[in-house]
């Protein structure tokens, strides 16, 4: 392998002889940024690009938390009478198939938004989400067409996870490569905070649906109601996505606007989404990213996803009250996490990571005796812990992990890498917690997969490079200002020899 530096290559009286021809090499081999290397964001479409993500990432999260929150009524209409666990597992097992599939909607949408853009695909996976939730508030219950009820719901269900497939890995490229090098930790909050939002709206509709109709009613006709709402929600999120433009790093990939010059070498110049090559050059990043999104999302899931469910099935609340006090604790956490975003930008994303899977880690299981007390303010309080360390991931996830991969794989690497650890590990969590329940007979068994999962996610983070305020990988720097990107120049500029 060649050494970097041309002098140590070289012989030493050779450099001595013609040291004008070295400092000539070492310019061309490390050549200062120009101005016109520099990407100077534009305020105003980035808070565009951010509400137009997170809106789409809202409506994502708006379905799968519906879904987890009527998970028992759902059992009830699609599945045949029986035993109750039985019909649970069948209604999470329907939810776990959508994750399934969610790998090969990454690996189809992931490459194609590498290649025809990131808005374009974005654009398309909001309008078959759409059409996937919509569909199932119309499918007719297993008493009217017996078992094609559950064949349909679990088709609709393989669309959203297939079209879900593109959409993380997606809006996190989409805010991380619009927003300015320094802040892109907050911005990228907001697609949690969309995360959030999403729950926070299923939460509450389902809450007072439940509050509102009797348990005939609601396996009747309103557990519809929050299915079709999503309709409507993703023509809206349409509008706004095909309003935008593309990003300033694809840009520059296809040619378009940005343009660089002999020191933006290292910037990616080709768009070619090729899964072959994502896996064949990026497989270290790629199992780096399955780790963290692993452990992420197990914990995720299991605090807004399953705890619902939890509350009412093993513990024998209200389905009203399990979610009136998990939706006290999401917006209380919505209300903090673009603080943590900032946190990010100063601090590194390490340091928040790790923080909040070692809440995972040691207070888990102290957070769950807790819930188990009889009275809503140590349950409050052991979910308050529990989205305490998870705010900590979520306000900082999506700005860490688009930052892994290089501009021209970086949406096909992390929708591939984001939706194989969903598929595997996120969407099976409600799945597994509620057979481990059921095998073993104990209901700490969420407190023991949290701290496993948090273990993995510990070592992960200990792995990773920091990259907050850094240049994401194969693009140029991004600054807020005219004012930065001279300064970034100026930086460069060899001091004068008097």
């Amino acid at each position: 392998m060649a050494a970097s530096d041309p002098q140590q290559a070289a012989d030493p009286a050779a450099v001595k002889r013609h040291p004008a021809l070295f400092r000539a090499i070492r310019k061309r081999q490390n050549p200062r940024l120009r101005r016109t290397d520099i990407t100077v964001t534009d305020d105003a479409a980035v808070k565009r690009a951010v509400k137009a993500a997170s809106l789409g990432n809202a409506m994502e999260w708006f379905d799968f938390g519906i879904y987890s929150y009527l998970a028992v009524t759902i059992g009830h209409v699609f599945f045949p009478s029986g035993n109750d666990t039985t019909q649970l597992l069948s209604s999470f097992a329907t939810f776990a198939v959508a994750f399934l599939v969610r790998p090969l909607g990454g690996m189809f949408f992931g490459p194609m938004g590498d290649k025809v853009g990131r808005k374009k695909v974005l654009a398309l996976t909001m309008i078959l989400m759409a059409v996937g939730t919509f569909a199932i508030g119309l499918i007719p219950s297993h008493d009217t067409i017996g078992v094609w009820a559950a064949v349909l719901l679990i088709f609709f269900r393989m669309l959203q996870g297939f079209s879900t497939g593109g959409e993380y890995g997606g809006a996190s490229t989409f805010i991380a490569e619009y927003a300015p090098d320094k802040r892109r930790g907050f911005f990228g909050s907001f697609l949690e905070f969309g995360t959030l939002a999403g729950y926070v709206g299923a939460a509450g509709l389902v809450t007072a649906l439940y509050a509102l109709l009797n348990d005939a009613q609601m396996e009747a006709w309103g557990w519809r109601i929050p299915f079709l709402v999503a309709g409507p929600l993703g023509l809206v999120g349409l509008y706004l996505r095909l309003k935008l433009d593309e990003t300033p790093a694809f840009q520059k990939l296809e040619g378009g606007t940005a343009h660089a010059s002999e020191a933006a070498d290292g910037v990616e110049a080709t768009a070619k989404g090729d899964l072959a090559k994502i896996f064949r050059q990026y497989w270290p990043t790629l199992i780096l990213c399955i780790c963290l999104v692993g452990a992420y999302n197990i914990t995720d899931y299991m605090l807004l996803s399953y705890m619902p469910t939890y509350l009412s099935d093993e513990l024998g609340y209200s389905e009203t009250h399990g979610l009136l006090i998990l939706l006290a604790v999401m917006v209380f956490l919505m209300a903090i996490i673009s603080q943590v975003g900032k946190l990010s930008d100063r601090f590194g994303r390490k340091p928040l990571l790790m923080a909040g899977m070692l809440g995972f880690l040691f207070l888990s299981l102290p957070a769950f005796l807790l819930i188990r007390v009889d009275g809503i303010l140590p349950i409050t309080i052991g979910m308050l812990m529990l989205g305490l360390s998870l705010v900590c991931m979520l306000g900082t996830m999506s700005a860490a992990l688009p930052a892994l991969f290089p501009t021209n794989v970086r949406y096909g690497s992390l929708s591939v890498g984001y939706n194989l650890s969903a598929s595997i590990f996120g969407g099976t969590t409600p799945l597994v917690i509620t057979a481990l329940i059921s095998w073993t007979g104990s209901n700490l068994m969420p407190a023991y997969y949290a701290m496993a999962a948090a273990l993995v996610g510990v070592i992960a983070v200990a792995c990773m490079k920091e990259t907050a305020q850094q240049p994401l990988i194969g693009s140029p720097p991004s600054v807020e200002t005219d004012e930065e990107a001279a300064e970034l120049v100026q930086a460069q500029s060899p001091e004068p020899k008097f």
